[in-house]
């Protein structure tokens, strides 16, 4: 179940949280959250509740163990991490490792190579694994660090994993945040009116832009390498660029939104990483709950920044290695992300010369450099293979053929429907909703013109997906 179908918006959503405000008491609400929290997650895949409780229990013992003085807490937390990591191995990297390895002797032993071949295993993906794998192993090991947070009821560990806002997509939620809310919150009516804004901004975000803009990232993707040139290289690459961002970011606002709805407080996951001036920048408001999280629990252990220049980009190129592979098994994320650890690890040296400008001048080179190189390796993150994204990436840069029939493709997807969604998704990827709310909000009416916004956004959500079409402006032509 996701947060734009159907079944969520006009049936889940409305009955948990009516049943959430009409029980008495913490326990009770904890109980009901529990009980909507597997429904959700099984509704789509039964089968791997089962991994998911698993998961949770295992890590709820080895908090328990971990939580002791001496050997035996050490041991907990490091058989925590094992544990996590052959499970996320095995569901999610399984298939990977086995058909590299194969392509590795086929490449020694030659394509005619018949005497070394492992079947793969074809083992199916649980939804959501790598974030309640991480999380579950956070809590483990921040119990190792501070033993006082220990938890000894296992039903509030399954909530704080399964909690169905953050459960499937995140964003990472450390226990310690979460941990005063688990025993005593206050769902106040202010706190939940601003829980559905920002659960109706994030549903805008993935219905009305992303949406859309995958629809053109899949084309162009699609197309024959004859049919590409310079122009529509470049828009499939801005279309993917902001058809991941207002994925992501959409999600973890509808999860911000869900949470304060119940009663829950979750940081803040993305902070306009389109308006960074290097990547080191872009990785501070890109996603944060994940790039804290390999900072607080890799980064920081490795010896991060305090073992010299060299061990310190050593550390940063094993984070952005890590960062590649848990998004996805192939090696195209592992280059993804090398590519952002390789350009994090060169604005640390000296001869990352952009560092020398200064003033307005030396933002804008900051800006137009870091979203060339972001826009430029989502490219890989897209692509299926190496081949198609070496191949789109030459395009963007050099594909100077404008035969009549690529134009024609290109102006083809330049539709009304597109630019509109482009020209939101540019503009509201940098920081002027924070400010234009501002300035509504001192009007006499404002918060009443914010109000009927949000309900003429919502209307206009629920009606293109009433319609079964993920066209945003199909109601509006121009």
């Amino acid at each position: 179940m996701v947060f734009s179908s159907a079944v969520f918006l006009f049936f889940f959503l409305p009955l948990t949280f009516l049943t959430n405000r009409m029980l008495p008491g913490v326990r009770l609400k904890n109980a009901a959250l529990i009980l909507a929290s597997l429904i959700f997650y099984a509704f789509g895949e039964p089968v791997y509740i089962c991994i998911m409780l698993i998961s949770v229990a295992v890590n709820y013992g080895l908090g328990l163990i971990a939580a002791k003085d001496g050997a035996a807490g050490k041991a907990g937390v490091w058989i925590a991490i094992l544990f996590n990591l052959l499970m996320i191995g095995v569901f999610k990297y399984a298939d990977f490792l086995v058909e590299s390895l194969n392509a590795l002797v086929g490449w020694f032993a030659g394509s005619g190579n018949t005497f070394f071949y492992i079947e793969p295993p074809g083992i199916s993906l649980p939804i959501g694994i790598s974030f309640f794998t991480f999380q579950a192993m956070s809590y483990v090991i921040d119990v190792y660090r501070e033993k006082e947070i220990c938890q000894r009821s296992f039903f509030k560990i399954l909530l704080y994993i399964s909690f169905f806002p953050q459960l499937v997509a995140g964003p990472i939620v450390k226990f310690r945040d979460i941990e005063k809310e688990l025993e005593s919150r206050n769902c106040t009516n202010e706190e939940t009116a601003m829980g559905i804004r920002r659960f109706v901004v994030g549903l805008a975000k993935k219905l009305l832009i992303a949406n859309t803009m995958g629809q053109t990232a899949d084309l162009i993707f699609a197309m024959p390498h004859g049919e590409i040139n310079l122009l529509t290289a470049w828009l499939g690459a801005i279309a993917y660029a902001l058809q991941i961002y207002y994925d992501f970011s959409g999600y973890s606002d509808m999860a911000i939104g869900l949470g304060k709805m119940f009663g829950f407080h979750f940081k803040e996951n993305f902070m306009y990483p389109y308006s960074a001036t290097s990547i080191q920048e872009f990785w501070r408001r890109w996603h944060i709950s994940l790039s804290s999280w390999f900072r607080d629990y890799l980064y920081i252990p490795l010896g991060g920044n305090r073992k010299g220049p060299t061990r310190t980009a050593v550390n940063k190129f094993i984070v952005f290695f890590a960062t590649g592979l848990w998004h996805g098994a192939s090696w195209t994320f592992v280059a993804w992300g090398l590519i952002h650890g390789f350009f994090a690890v060169l604005e640390q040296s000296r001869f990352f010369l952009l560092k020398k400008l200064g003033g307005k001048t030396g933002l804008a080179a900051g800006r137009i450099y870091a979203m060339l190189v972001v826009v430029t390796a989502f490219v890989l993150f897209r692509a299926e293979t190496f081949e198609q994204g070496f191949f789109i990436i030459g395009q963007m840069y050099g594909g100077f053929h404008f035969d009549a029939e690529a134009m024609a493709l290109f102006f083809r997807q330049m539709t009304p429907d597109l630019l509109a969604a482009m020209v939101a998704g540019i503009l509201f990827s940098q920081p002027v909703g924070p400010k234009l709310k501002k300035r509504i909000q001192e009007w006499t009416y404002g918060e009443s013109v914010l109000y009927m916004g949000s309900l003429l956004l919502l209307i206009f959500c629920l009606l293109n997906l009433s319609a079964a079409t993920f066209n945003p402006f199909i109601y509006f032509r121009f």
